[in-house]
Formats: structure tokens, sequence, C-alpha cells
């Protein structure tokens, strides 16, 4: 048994650490923002942090239904249906194109929620600038997302890897060059971070095209021989599968960006520090998610083999990896708090408090490693309803409640008790925590229940047909 773990545990790692590589290249776009703009000013810091909590909840949503590609691949690849395979990625495309306009239209007029906010003008004027100017790169998000999912349900992650790189790299030169105003061109500060990310993603877009008609892996399934017109039953039957995945991904990155957004009320200390925390904390949760990118293409790929017992067994691997992980970060996060929030920025108010939140990211990492590797393992299974409902009930129905209830002292008259003076962002990291240890618990309970169920069914199916 133990070799088969450490067998397993390879495969997943093989497969997890160029997706890992790929992603924190990803996040780390974020990351330079943020850290490139606390080192300019308290007050671009303030609407990047603004304008990226709408730009993450939109783009994670849209992340999320595009990972419907990632499930159904894996499954034809693993039943030997590769000739399927073209179609479901130019449909995948087609999807793609229209949740990215979508996104694009949604976040421009998502700006209005700034007018309710209390904030300062200059802060709230260079937010809006912000979101505007980094939607142009939502469409090439989304259909990048389509051949990532394909890419990776092939076991091809070192490309993802290769390009979200690259992608860093550009995104540095070129906030390096608009947030300062270097050689001469205009000092953009937070606009200069939304530019640099929008074609940023652009880029990436065009490097994945590039290397998967160069590449000669892909040549069997390469989706470009032909060109089609959409298939609406097929988008309808991803939409089917990936809208709740989406679901699942608004709960819970709106659940933080709008804690970024009621803290706002409180200063730019507090939303710089807030932002900097989740920052590093979306870096850090890298890892586990990776892992649970791997595990719903082994399990899908397992599934799609007709082994319900291997399924079971990769998605346990998986989840005790992840969680093992989190035991690691937890304690490093800790131990150099101090020292990853002087990294960010050089305010000293802004250092201390986002020393003290860190600590909350600290305490959080184990039930968050546990509900990401769950829920993409369960996301093997073809099956997102009932993670979304889990998640929806753990972000709306305790984090985000008892956020308010610390956080800003807001509660019923019935309630027999509220702090005596508002948490701020304290009281809303307790209310984070709390949602999810919730989605942990039941997440992890609900893969046992249908993991169990598969193979009795399967077993009866066998016992049916002999």
């Amino acid at each position: 048994m133990k070799t088969r773990i450490r067998t397993e545990a390879a495969a997943l790692w093989q497969l997890a650490w160029p997706v890992l590589i790929g992603q924190l290249a990803t996040v780390g776009m974020g990351v330079t923002d943020v850290a490139m703009t606390g080192h300019f000013s308290a007050e671009e810091l303030a609407a990047v942090s603004l304008g990226t909590s709408l730009w993450t909840i939109v783009l994670v949503t849209a992340m999320g239904v595009m990972m419907a590609v990632n499930a159904v691949v894996s499954h034809e690849v693993g039943a030997g249906q590769t000739q399927r395979v073209p179609h479901v990625v130019r449909q995948s495309m087609w999807m793609g194109l229209g949740i990215g306009l979508a996104g694009c239209v949604l976040l421009n007029a998502s700006t209005l929620v700034f007018d309710y906010l209390m904030l300062e003008p200059q802060v709230q004027e260079k937010a809006a600038r912000f979101v505007h100017i980094i939607s142009i790169g939502m469409p090439a998000f989304a259909i990048y997302r389509a051949l990532y999912g394909y890419t990776t349900s092939l076991n091809q992650t070192k490309p993802v890897m290769l390009i979200a790189v690259a992608g860093l790299v550009f995104n540095i030169i070129i906030n390096w060059l608009f947030i300062y105003g270097r050689f001469g061109l205009p000092q953009l500060g937070a606009s200069g971070c939304a530019l640099a990310t929008g074609l940023g993603i652009w880029l990436m877009l065009g490097a994945m095209l590039w290397w998967m008609r160069r590449s000669p892996v892909y040549q069997e399934t390469y989706p470009f021989h032909q060109s089609e017109a959409p298939h609406w039953p097929e988008i309808r039957s991803m939409l089917k599968l990936g809208l709740p995945i989406g679901v699942t991904y608004f709960a819970e990155v709106s659940a933080f960006s709008a804690v970024g957004l009621l803290i706002a009320r409180f200063g730019v200390i507090e939303v710089s520090s807030n932002q900097i925390a989740l920052n590093f904390s979306s870096l850090v949760f890298m890892v586990p998610m990776s892992i649970g990118i791997a595990l719903t293409t082994r399990v899908g790929q397992s599934l799609g083999e007709g082994d319900a017992e291997r399924a079971r067994f990769v998605s346990w691997v998986g989840v005790s990896l992840g969680v093992i992980f989190s035991v690691l970060s937890a304690s490093l996060i800790t131990i150099f708090r101090d020292l990853i929030a002087a990294a960010y920025t050089s305010d000293p108010a802004v250092q201390r408090l986002t020393a003290d939140l860190l600590l909350f990211a600290a305490i959080f990492q184990l039930s968050d490693a546990a509900q990401v590797t769950t829920s993409c393992a369960i996301r093997g299974y073809k099956i997102t309803r009932t993670p979304m409902l889990i998640h929806l009930m753990a972000f709306y129905g305790f984090a985000l409640p008892i956020g308010c209830l610390l956080g800003l002292g807001i509660a019923p008259d019935w309630l027999p008790w509220r702090p005596q003076t508002p948490m701020a962002a304290a009281g809303f990291w307790i209310g984070l925590v709390s949602g999810l240890t919730v989605a942990g618990i039941l997440l992890l309970a609900y893969l046992h229940r249908i993991s169990q169920g598969r193979i009795r069914l399967t077993a009866n199916s066998g016992k049916i047909a002999g």
C-alpha cells in the first residue's frame, strides 16, 4: 500500500508541479501589481486593491465555468474517445469567447458599486479606471482557459508553466515602465498595472496557440484542422457542468472580495493591509489548487476507464497531499509574517496590520487546502451542483454574516451579543476562517459518500453484466 501511495503521489505531483509554477506565475501578476504600487503610494495601492476586488470576482468565476473543459476532455481521454476531443475544444473556445465578452461588459458596469462605498474621490476614480483598462483581458482569458483545460487533460502541463512564466516577466517589465514612468514614458500608477495585466493575458493566449501548432503531442487531437460554428447542444452540456463550478468559485472569491469592499470604509491602511494579506494567501493557495487541478484530470481519467476504486484512491491521496502542505505553509506564514508584510510595502502602519492579518491566513490554511482539493476531486466525478450549494452556504451563511457581525458590529436586534466596537479587518477574517472550515468539513464528507457510492454502482453493474 505504501508503494502504491508513493506512486500515485508522484504521478499527481508530476502533473501538478508545472501547473503550480504556471498558477504562481499567473497569480504573480497580481502580486507584482500590489507590491509595485505599494512602493509607489498608499493611494495607488488602495485603487489597485479595490479594482482587483472586482476583477478577481469576474475572472475567477469565468475560470470556474471553463473548468468544465478539464472534466469533459479527461473523461474522453480516459475512455479512449480521442476523436471527440477536437470538437469539444472548438466548442469550448466558442463558449469561452461568449463568457469573456460577457465578463468584460459586467466588469465595466460593476464600477458603479464604488459610488456606494464612501471612497475618497481620487481613489474611486483611479480604481474605476483600473477596472476599465484591465477588462480588455477578459475575452483572451476565457479562451485561454479553454485551451488550458484541453492541454492539462492530455497530461501536458509544462506548456502552461512556461507560458505563464513568460506572461509574468512581461507583466513585471511593463509594470516597471508604466507605474514609475521609466524612459520618458507616462507615470500611470494603478493604470499601468491594469495595462500590463490585460496585455499580458493576450500574450499568453497567443503563446498557447503557437505552442499547440508547433508541438507534435497535440496533432492527434489538434482542434484547428477544421473550423465549425457554435454547436449549442455541446455548449449547453458544458455550461450545465461548468456554471455550478463558476457559482462555486464566485461564492468563495466574492466573499473575499466583498470583505475588501466592506473594509474600504475604515480607510486606506485597512484596505491596503487586507489586500496584501489576501494577495499572499492567494499565492500560497496555488499549491493545493494545482494539486486539485491534477486531481480533476486523474480522477476523470480513472472514471473514464471505469475504475471507480482507483478514482477514490487517487482522490484521497490528492487531498492528503494538500493537507500536508497546508500544515507546512501555516507554520511558515506564522514565523515570517513580518518579513512578508515588509516585502509588500514600506508603510509601517500597513506592515503592522498586515502581519496581524497573516496570522488568520495561517489559521485557515488547513481548511482551505482541504476544501479546494476535495472539490476538485468531486469535479472529476462530473458532480458540481452539491459542491456549489456547500460553498454558497459556507460563505454566505457563515463567512460574510460572521464577518459583518464582528467587522462592522452589525447584528439583528434578536441576537444576544455583538462586539462593543467594530473589529474591522480582523473581524472579517474570523468570518472567513469559519466559512472555509464549514466548507472543508462538508466537502470531505460528500467526497467519501460519492466515491463509495460509485464503487458500489460499478460493482453492481459488473454483477448484472456477469
